[in-house]
């Protein structure tokens, strides 16, 4: 009966420990995963040329086109003709295309569980812009680029399809970029050309993403 009893006991404090270690596991797991998500890098973007490159079959309707170029007319015309500027608008889940944003606001949604499912991005000052999107039961989609002034769209629309990573590169100088990720929240921010914000093989969600130059 003692020996029972002592083994019972040395076997509770033992899965006492192990969820104690568990846990502290799991927490340290998702810290690691904000500072450092995992997101598996495509094939390198096309250099960019002046009339800009072929990329995956995805367009932003003209109302969305004419919207970001003309938002990124006003940002350039509030700091300078050469300044760096990109702006972008993104297509969420139940809401579709929302209004263009610019130089490190936020497009999407956060604390409505809402899936990001395409992104159009417009540049000025930079030399261009490529983008790349990591898809739901796709994967990396492909990179589109696109001169400044012009309009670069990637991810679906209609498909219901989440967009799960960001790829993005310009044409000089450096981008910055940071998702708010299903799960985790805001990532830590990005810097570098090209830079990838988001996470792969997780299957999780970007409900939002900033960008700046």
């Amino acid at each position: 009966m003692k020996k029972t009893t002592k083994w019972t006991m040395k076997n509770a404090v033992g899965v006492v420990l192990g969820l104690a270690l568990a846990g502290t596991l799991g927490t340290a797991g998702a810290a690691e995963a904000q500072a450092q998500p995992s997101v598996a890098a495509p094939a390198p973007a096309p250099v960019l040329g002046a009339a800009g490159a072929a990329g995956p079959a995805v367009e932003a309707p003209a109302s969305v086109v004419a919207d970001l170029k003309a938002a990124t007319s006003r940002a350039r015309a509030a700091l300078a003709p050469n300044a760096r500027v990109i702006c972008y608008a993104a297509h969420v889940q139940d809401i579709g295309w929302q209004s263009a944003v610019c130089d490190g606001a936020v497009a999407g949604t956060t604390g409505q569980s809402r899936r990001m499912e395409a992104l159009a991005v417009s540049t000025s000052g930079v030399g261009g812009v490529c983008a790349n999107a990591h898809l739901a039961d796709i994967g990396w989609q492909g990179w589109a680029c696109g001169s400044d002034g012009q309009v670069v769209t990637v991810g679906t629309t209609g498909q219901s399809r989440r967009m799960e990573a960001l790829g993005v590169q310009v044409g000089s100088g450096s981008v910055g970029a940071q998702a708010h990720v299903e799960g985790y929240g805001w990532l830590s921010s990005v810097a570098g050309n090209p830079v990838y914000a988001g996470t792969t093989g997780q299957s999780r969600r970007m409900e939002a993403v900033r960008i700046w130059v």
